[in-house]
């Protein structure tokens, strides 16, 4: 039996109350939800079957959207513009405007975020909201770090992290992997 690993977002496809569309990465699958207006809602991995597909008209900014992720993963794009809405609660923005602020190629840790946003003290409830961002990618929850370099906590999972800091330069490229023999003994 094949297991698919769930992580916080595959938990959140199902709290996805509009349809969502699929958008295919290097590092797996995309599901992005927008609203009527065309503002993209959601950004998260999925894990396990494909969604089906949803109907009606399609988003006015999913293609922008795709042209963009596919220019950001072949390494021709450092900043997005895509039209978004982002909900959350005012210390959950505050978050979310701060990961925003981090340059590509540039990581932090959940300690210096939290001094950013004020008080070292908030690390924990900092940490949780980088966490809860709906919009992974364009709003670059990747970019904080454990303070000893490590990489913790990513709703995505730590592989699509790891992918995305070294796409970023923030880690060195992986190492060519040998190749399989041609002949099994």
């Amino acid at each position: 039996m094949l297991l698919i690993p769930k992580n916080r977002d595959s938990d959140m496809l199902g709290s996805m109350p509009g349809a969502f569309h699929l958008i295919i990465a290097p590092m797996g699958d995309l599901g992005a939800e927008f609203n009527d207006e065309g503002k993209l809602l959601q950004l998260v991995r999925l894990h396990g079957a494909p969604p089906p597909t949803p109907g009606g008209p399609l988003p006015k900014s999913l293609p922008f959207l795709k042209r963009q992720l596919e220019a950001y993963f072949s390494g021709n794009l450092r900043d997005f513009n895509i039209p978004m809405q982002i909900e959350g609660t005012d210390f959950q923005r505050r978050v979310w405007k701060e990961l925003l602020k981090i340059p590509y190629g540039q990581a932090i840790s959940y300690l210096e975020l939290a001094r950013r946003l004020g008080d070292e003290k908030c690390i924990r409830a900092a940490a949780r909201a980088n966490g809860a961002n709906p919009i992974s990618i364009l709003i670059p929850c990747h970019r904080v770090i454990g303070s000893d370099g490590s990489l913790v906590g990513y709703g995505g999972g730590l592989d699509m992290k790891e992918f995305l800091l070294r796409l970023e330069g923030v880690l060195p490229k992986a190492p060519p992997q040998p190749r399989l023999p041609l002949v099994w003994e």
